[in-house]
């Protein structure tokens, strides 16, 4: 299955993610703030990213643009968590780069599904 980068400063939604994508058969890789997420990018691949909006340091719109900016993560699948799913947050989102925008919490089902459609695009590419 894929290698997912999850990006979040909370260590329980960390947690959450990995153990629900796993069941799913996909397998994770941690970042805990935006700069450590773009040195993960660099030096490992991914078949997808999932990011948090709120985090200190650097927000999930900044972290995305960063992450657009360069070529090789053109066609990278990102989807965007928040816990605050306003509608002016989903389609800022949008505008940044993301592929998806999720509101937590999550369930597992609604989860495997975006993740899915997600890379059935990102295959196609």
């Amino acid at each position: 299955m894929a290698k997912i980068l999850i990006v979040d400063d909370t260590p329980h939604i960390h947690r959450l993610l990995t153990l629900m994508l796993q069941r799913i058969n996909h397998t994770t890789i941690s970042a805990d703030s935006g700069s450590d997420a773009l040195e993960q990018l660099e030096s490992t691949s991914v078949d997808l990213m999932i990011t948090d909006l709120n985090m200190p340091e650097m927000s999930g719109y900044t972290l995305m643009e960063k992450v657009r900016s360069k070529e090789k993560f053109k066609n990278l699948p990102i989807i965007m968590l928040s816990a605050t799913g306003q509608e002016q947050a989903s389609q800022v989102a949008a505008q940044k780069g993301a592929n998806r925008f999720m509101s937590q919490p999550v369930s597992t089902w609604e989860l495997n599904r975006v993740v899915s459609e997600c890379l059935s695009v990102s295959m196609a590419h």
